[in-house]
């Protein structure tokens, strides 16, 4: 008999996962793969079972596992006391409680709450099975603090739950409304045949709603809304487009293409024109950009996971590019953003949250959100460019400041921090004058943050971008989070977000060298890794805490002007 909120699994990486089916009156509810604790667990995580209180549950495992008498109920999970406060968990990053997270999902606002969806493996550290992937839930009401729900959409015999977005309903085009409130339609991917309860399906797309301000979903019964294509079409974003009365899904076909469908009620789609250009693959966005804050003249912009990103025109059926494949992050750090739907007009901001990959070893957590960031298009010497800052909502998270003004950088590195800081928590904004010096920056915790003047490139950690100076003048904002560095140069023209911390896996290419010692040299000159699944359990190495210096190189540089901002945690 289901008693209790939680039911708590115990944790022990690298063993031999088990299948689980939780059975409610004689159905499967759930299905997932765990790697079950025989002696100590590396953790605990859970599974919320409070819509099934006072019903009879029954589990069924494939083999006996002597773990499964670990197995047990309650109104809390271990570890909860210490939760937020974990070594490697980011502070102003939202990073789910317990499992894997990445890409975000169905970003909406509704009624003073913006919701943020995210794929997510409740039940192992590491990206997982198909039979795990749901949706988390989190909601916040200033996107800088964030409550973390229970998750919203789980595994189903259709498959696991892939990307997708969410709208709100304000016409009740689906028919699901039932009351005063307006409905948030969420729609994703049914990732079918990728998990033992769903074997022999394909990919499809579903639809789920909510009547209690996404509280809970209900999964519409004709699901799928729209069957399989081909080969692993996926992630669907729907934007509603006014001047055709109409829904507009832009999906992920296969190959670098994607489809853009029409539908009245999101029920029923109407294939209207294919776009393919190298690159754009997977976890399609879709939405329209002022330029220079022109609302009279706008310009569509079309991306993928990548973010590399196209600028056209688009009538509500097809997509015509002006101009394609423009880079947009230049990090190691970034993947599979998207943006709100549902912005007040009285807001207008495009706002934008990414995934932002950076593997957390020996945590019962994995993986982050970037912070949110506000998207502008402008016009530059190369042409329009999308530029992105971080919402101004972070001066909501500001401790102590420090200003400094018309320092002279003398060929070296100097320090501007009179003291360690704990935890390393910034908004740095610096502007910098050309002077006579070959390269400067910042030394962010031991990471350098280069400008190379002859070559008008800015360097981070091996990652690059060409930007030219501003009437002599190179400006810098960088974000500093435990796991971090989210860079913004040139008012945001230029986004790059790394990692601040190196593990054995962030530099193993050669899975022969896995588990040898390495020197921060080498270190230093492998980082960065192509981001790959198979990462290592290794303890990080925290490359320095709180230092901010100013480096010149070939001679001196002016640092016009300086603001550090301390920032607080969102979780206190």
């Amino acid at each position: 008999m289901i008693e209790k909120q939680y039911l708590n699994f115990p944790v022990k990486q690298g063993t031999k996962e088990s299948l689980i089916h939780f059975i409610i009156d004689g159905k499967i509810v759930r299905e997932f793969k765990i790697s079950l604790a025989i002696g100590e667990p590396d953790f605990w995580v859970f599974l919320d079972v409070s819509e099934f209180k006072s019903k009879k549950a029954t589990f069924q495992i494939k083999k006996e596992n002597e773990a499964f008498d670990k197995i047990y109920q309650a109104d809390s999970y271990p570890g909860e006391e210490n939760l937020y406060k974990e070594h490697l968990r980011p502070q102003f990053h939202f990073s789910t409680r317990r499992g894997w997270n990445n890409d975000p999902n169905g970003l909406v606002y509704h009624d003073g709450e913006y919701h943020m969806f995210y794929q997510h493996n409740p039940f192992g550290w590491s990206y997982g099975s198909d039979a795990n992937k749901a949706w988390g839930h989190a909601i916040s009401k200033d996107l800088i603090h964030w409550e973390e729900l229970s998750d919203a959409i789980h595994p189903d015999n259709l498959g696991g739950i892939y990307s997708g977005s969410a709208v709100v309903d304000k016409l009740n085009t689906t028919s699901f409304q039932t009351g005063d409130e307006k409905p948030i339609v969420c729609i994703y991917t049914s990732a079918g045949g990728n998990s033992p309860w769903s074997k022999g399906k394909s990919f499809t797309q579903s639809i789920a709603f909510s009547n209690d301000k996404g509280r809970t979903f209900l999964k519409y019964n004709g699901n799928p809304v729209q069957k399989h294509i081909r080969l692993s079409n996926r992630d669907p974003k729907v934007i509603w487009y006014a001047p055709n009365n109409q829904w507009v899904i832009v999906l992920y076909l296969d190959k670098d293409e994607m489809g853009f469908f029409t539908s009245k009620d999101l029920k029923s789609w109407q294939l209207e024109s294919k776009y393919k250009r190298e690159g754009l693959h997977e976890c399609p966005e879709l939405f329209q950009l002022a330029i220079d804050g022109n609302e009279k003249n706008k310009k569509w912009i079309l991306y993928a996971g990548n973010g590399r990103y196209d600028i056209g025109q688009f009538d509500g059926k097809k997509f015509i590019p002006e101009t394609k494949g423009i880079s947009f992050n230049y990090g190691n750090g970034f993947y599979a953003s998207q943006t709100f739907n549902n912005i007040p007009e009285e807001d207008g901001r495009r706002i934008q949250i990414a995934w932002g990959g950076s593997p957390m070893p020996n945590m019962a957590f994995n993986q982050q959100m970037l912070f949110p960031v506000e998207l502008t298009l402008r016009s530059t010497e190369e042409g329009l460019l999308m530029f992105a800052q971080p919402i101004n909502e972070i001066k909501k998270i500001y401790g102590r400041s420090w200003v400094y003004q018309n320092r002279l950088i003398e060929e070296g590195q100097h320090s501007f921090m009179e003291e360690k800081h704990e935890d390393s928590l910034f908004d740095i904004t610096a502007e910098f004058e050309i002077g006579s010096a070959e390269r400067f920056g910042l030394i962010i915790n031991n990471i350098p943050i280069m400008y190379e003047i002859k070559e008008q490139k800015l360097y981070c950690q091996k990652r690059y971008a060409s930007l030219k100076p501003i009437k002599g003048k190179i400006k810098f904002r960088i974000l500093v989070d435990r796991t971090t560095l989210e860079i913004f140069a040139n008012n945001g023209q230029i986004y790059m977000p790394v990692r601040s911390h190196i593990s054995i896996s962030d530099v193993s290419e050669d899975l022969s060298k896995w588990g040898t010692e390495f020197s921060i040299s080498e270190l230093l000159e492998l980082y960065p890794y192509k981001f790959n699944y198979l990462v290592s359990y290794a303890t990080p190495i925290i490359l320095g805490k709180g230092d901010i210096l100013a480096s010149s190189e070939g001679g001196k540089t002016k640092l016009v002007k300086m603001e550090i901002h301390e920032l607080n945690s969102i979780w206190h």
